[in-house]
């Protein structure tokens, strides 16, 4: 027999060695590990702070921070209540974050299908998404004002790019023999946007929503600069100016958790949504 003709399913035995050893990890496992990471990291600075190995200027101990939280918390704390700052936040991430949705997918849904669009819309985008807030902040606050619209307008810039981008990568998903074979059974090219192209890019479009909401939480700070009295940016920023760095470190923490669950909540989304992807 020669080897053309060998039966197909003689594989290496290097090759199936290597094919049956490769592993995706499973979500248990890693969440195990980042549980483990966690208490380490806890575990850690506990130990340095209070061996006095740093300086409380430095970087306060846990129980100063838990200390803080629960002033805050309970409204014991020279300063507004913890709720006043964290509602405040939330509402101009929230406000930015679904005003840049409801304009940047359809821009680049848009910026997809016409070269046109793209034209437009491409060289403002790419010129300003690497800009860091605090570079256009000045001319935002000197066109806008002081009050909420430059605030809520920073996040939505900061918001806007990742969210057209991902919309403009996601319209290129859909494989050119799904379009032709909805329209070989009749669809028009709305119905070839909306059950064709729109579900092939819903996966990029909802990474993209979960970078945005990154980049709003990041960009937070930055708004709050802006004559703010009230927000966990401005409480930060206040703490600072007093070095009180267990107010800065509670503040930086509760802004962390916020958005971790902001985007646990962007993963339960996608799962619903698209419970599809990674499994193709």
């Amino acid at each position: 027999m020669s080897d053309d003709a060998a039966p197909a399913s003689i594989v290496p035995k290097s090759a199936a060695l290597k094919t049956s050893r490769f592993k995706v990890p499973g979500e248990g496992a890693s969440g195990a590990i980042s549980v483990i990471t966690v208490t380490s990291l806890f575990v850690l600075w506990f130990a340095i702070t209070n061996l006095g190995l740093i300086k409380p200027l430095f970087l306060p101990s846990p129980q100063a921070v838990f200390q803080q939280f629960h002033e805050y918390l309970t409204g014991t704390a020279n300063d507004k209540p913890l709720w006043q700052h964290l509602l405040a936040s939330v509402l101009r991430v929230s406000v930015a974050f679904w005003l840049a949705f409801l304009t940047a997918v359809p821009v680049g849904i848009a910026m997809g299908m016409s070269r046109v669009v793209r034209g437009i819309f491409d060289p403002p985008i790419e010129f300003y998404r690497p800009l860091p807030p605090l570079a256009y902040l000045p001319l935002i606050i000197i066109w806008f004002g002081i009050d909420e619209t430059p605030k809520v307008l920073l996040i939505y810039l900061a918001c806007f790019a990742p969210l057209a981008l991902a919309a403009r990568s996601g319209m290129k998903s859909a494989a050119q023999e799904q379009i032709n074979a909805a329209y070989s059974m009749g669809a028009n090219y709305r119905q070839v946007i909306v059950h064709v192209i729109l579900p092939s890019a819903m996966p990029e479009i909802l990474v993209g929503m979960r970078i945005a909401i990154g980049f709003g939480w990041t960009t937070l700070v930055a708004a709050e600069m802006v004559a703010a009295n009230v927000g966990l940016g401005q409480m930060v920023l206040n703490a600072s100016n007093f070095l009180r760095t267990d107010i800065v470190v509670m503040g930086i923490v509760v802004i962390g958790i916020i958005a971790y669950l902001f985007d646990l909540l962007m993963r339960w989304v996608e799962r619903k949504l698209v419970p599809w992807k990674g499994r193709m």
